[in-house]
């Protein structure tokens, strides 16, 4: 098993002291008209298969964790993973799909697995539910699994409850049509995945673009 640089899981955990000091946001379970709003939302981003972030991450297995730079692309059941480690620029590529998932770069013989959230945690220790966070990264609830919603003052899902994760969306950008989230926490105890997102591209008719969002613009980055 690989560690992510210790240094980076430094990074990560002054990130969590300081989200602890932040302002507690304002939740409330949705009107039926944000419910119906939402639920036009998942029609429409779920519709679309092709899309990429680029983002800032930080993850943790409640004793080790690492944070560093993450550049995700889907394409239909493809997908793609860069995870890129901060001062050494150490690179990681995981590319899968349906057959399988295959991680390279952390200077050992390629390793393969079944799911990229299986090799994820072979390599690093990290619990990262890579299938469901493919649908809460956008906002949306994952098909076919129970769950409980809250929305904030913007109108736009404030929590995510669904197969035993709890996920916070911090920030949003708001202005693109349909928004998109700008922060995203994941946590199942003692499990933690946080996403600042940088660039969102494709996944809906809106522009793509990395300009602040409105909303919790001081929330610290992963």
């Amino acid at each position: 098993m690989t560690r992510w640089p210790r240094l980076a899981a430094g990074a990560a955990l002054v990130g969590i002291l300081l989200a602890a000091c932040a302002p507690v946001p304002v939740r409330h379970p949705g009107t039926a008209a944000q419910l119906a709003a939402q639920a036009a939302r998942e029609r429409e981003l779920g519709a679309h298969q092709v899309w990429s972030l680029h983002a800032r991450f930080a993850a943790s297995d409640g004793r080790h964790g690492g944070s560093g730079s993450l550049e995700w692309s889907e394409n239909g059941q493809k997908y793609s993973f860069t995870l890129r480690a901060p001062i050494t620029g150490k690179s990681v590529p995981l590319e899968g799909g349906p057959e399988g998932a295959v991680l390279t770069g952390a200077g050992r013989a390629p390793l393969a697995g079944r799911n990229a959230g299986e090799v994820l945690n072979a390599e690093f220790g990290w619990n990262v539910p890579v299938a469901d966070l493919a649908w809460w990264v956008r906002g949306l609830r994952a098909p076919g699994v129970p769950a409980i919603l809250t929305f904030g003052a913007n109108g736009l899902p404030a929590t995510l409850d669904q197969d035993g994760w709890h996920v916070d969306y911090r920030d949003w950008y708001a202005e693109r049509n349909p928004p998109l989230p700008r922060k995203v926490y994941a946590s199942r105890d003692p499990y933690s995945v946080r996403l600042s997102i940088r660039e969102w591209n494709g996944g809906n008719a809106g522009s793509s673009g990395s300009a602040p969002a409105g909303g919790a613009g001081n929330e610290p980055n992963p």
